[in-house]
C-alpha cells in the first residue's frame, strides 16, 4: 500500500549528489553488517545440512570459494533491505541521517517494482564507475539513472520547524 509523504503539489528540492553519496556510504556500512550476519547464518545452516566435518573439508579444499546460492541469497537480502525502507518510509537509515527521501513525483512512496528497478540500476550505475549517479551533474532535473529508470526521485527533506 502506497504511503503519501506530502501533497503532490508541494515542491521539494532534489537531493544533492554529496548527500546521496554520504547516505550510500552510511548504508553501505550497515549492509556489510547485514551481509556478515546473513553469511554466518547461511554457513551454519549449510554446515549443519552437509555435516560440520565435511563442510570444513570442503572449505579447506577451496570448494566453497564460489557459491552461487550464497551470492544469490546475499543479493536478494540486499534488495529486501533497500526495498523495505524505500517502499515503507522512502528512507534507508543513511537517507534518514542526511534528510533525503525517495518518492514518486506525486509525493507517494515507491512500489516494490520501482524499488527493484532502482536497485538494479544502482548496480549498473556503480559498475560504470559511478557514472549513473554523477549523471545528475549534467541532467537539468538533477536526476540519476536510478531516478529516471524507476520513474522516481530523491528529494531533500528539510527538518521540521520548531
Amino acid at each position: 500500500m502506497a504511503r503519501r509523504f506530502h501533497e503532490g503539489n508541494e515542491a521539494f528540492p532534489p537531493a544533492s549528489l554529496i548527500k546521496r553519496l554520504l547516505a550510500m556510504l552510511y548504508d553501505g556500512l550497515i549492509c556489510i553488517a547485514v551481509l556478515i550476519v546473513a553469511t554466518w547464518g547461511y554457513t551454519m545452516l549449510a554446515a549443519w545440512v552437509v555435516g560440520f566435518d565435511r563442510y570444513m573439508d570442503m572449505a579447506e579444499a577451496g570448494k566453497l570459494n564460489t557459491d552461487p546460492l550464497l551470492s544469490s541469497l546475499l543479493f536478494i537480502i540486499l534488495y529486501l533491505f533497500y526495498g523495505y525502507f524505500w517502499t515503507r518510509t522512502g528512507q534507508t537509515l543513511g537517507m534518514q541521517v542526511w534528510r533525503i527521501r525517495v518518492e514518486n513525483s506525486n509525493g507517494v512512496s515507491i512500489s516494490w517494482v520501482q524499488a527493484l528497478l532502482r536497485f538494479m540500476m544502482g548496480w549498473a550505475s556503480w559498475i560504470t564507475l559511478g557514472l549513473g549517479f554523477f549523471w545528475m551533474i549534467w541532467n537539468k532535473d538533477k536526476m540519476t539513472w536510478t531516478d529516471k529508470f524507476s520513474e522516481s526521485r530523491v528529494v531533500y527533506v528539510a527538518p521540521p520547524e520548531r
